[in-house]
C-alpha cells in the first residue's frame, strides 16, 4: 500500500491517509479481503504517531471501507460501488451548480459552457 504524506499542503495526515487508502479501494488497487498494514508498521513506515494511523483507520471502517477485528489486523470491507457512485454524482452536481452560476454572472452562454466541459473532459469522444 503506497502513501504519501505532505507536510507542506496544510491537509492533517489522518486525512491524507484516509484519503489515500479511500481512492485506492475505489479505484481497485486494494481489493476486497485485501489486509492493511497494522496500524502500528503504519506509524513506523509513514514516520508518524500510531494515534494518527488509528484515527485514519477509525474514519475508514466508520465510513465503512475496511473492517477491523481484534487480534487479526484491518481488511478492505466489500464496497457498494453504486453507492459511491451516487455519492459522486451529487458532489459533481454541486461543483456544476456552482460553475453555471458563475458562468451565467459572467454572461457565459451554455453553448460555450458545453465546449469548456468538453474541453476540459477530454473531447466529445468520451461519451
Amino acid at each position: 500500500m503506497d502513501i504519501i504524506i505532505s507536510n507542506a499542503n496544510g491537509e492533517p495526515i489522518y486525512e491524507q491517509i484516509y484519503s489515500q487508502v479511500k481512492a485506492q479501494i475505489m479505484n481497485g488497487t486494494l481489493k476486497e479481503g485485501d489486509a492493511l498494514p497494522s496500524m502500528r508498521a503504519l506509524a513506523q513506515q509513514l514516520r508518524i504517531s500510531v494515534i494518527t494511523t488509528k484515527r485514519a483507520y477509525e474514519e475508514l471502517e466508520r465510513d465503512g471501507f475496511i473492517e477491523s477485528y481484534t487480534g487479526k489486523g484491518s481488511f478492505v470491507k466489500a464496497q457498494n460501488m453504486e453507492l459511491f457512485r451516487e455519492e459522486e454524482l451529487r458532489a459533481i452536481e454541486g461543483l456544476l451548480a456552482e460553475a453555471c452560476d458563475r458562468a451565467q454572472r459572467c454572461g457565459v452562454t451554455l453553448t460555450e459552457l458545453k465546449e469548456i466541459a468538453e474541453m476540459l473532459y477530454g473531447g466529445d469522444n468520451n461519451e
